[in-house]
């Protein structure tokens, strides 16, 4: 699942890096922000190296607004990289 979720990540940075504008790169930058911290925050709780505060793992913990916010931040993602090519 760990190599999931880098995969998923370094995706995200791919598309940031070949978008042609700087907004895209940001988006794309920032989208992959909202999933990687709550991932590590989840993960370190797991672990024991955070207190337990609640925070929802990306695409695989229960909670309907979680998923949907996840989905949306994937669906950015899929949106800047189709539109690289019209600007």
């Amino acid at each position: 699942m760990l190599g999931l979720y880098l995969t998923l990540l370094l995706w995200g940075l791919l598309i940031a890096r070949r978008s042609r504008d700087a907004f895209g790169s940001l988006l794309a930058v920032g989208v992959v922000g909202i999933l990687f911290w709550p991932a590590l925050v989840n993960i370190a709780m797991v672990l024991g190296l955070f207190p337990v505060i609640g925070v929802a793992l990306p695409l695989f913990s229960y909670g309907g607004s979680a998923m949907v916010g996840t989905l949306v931040s994937i669906g950015l993602l899929l949106g800047i990289s189709m539109r690289r090519y019209l600007f």
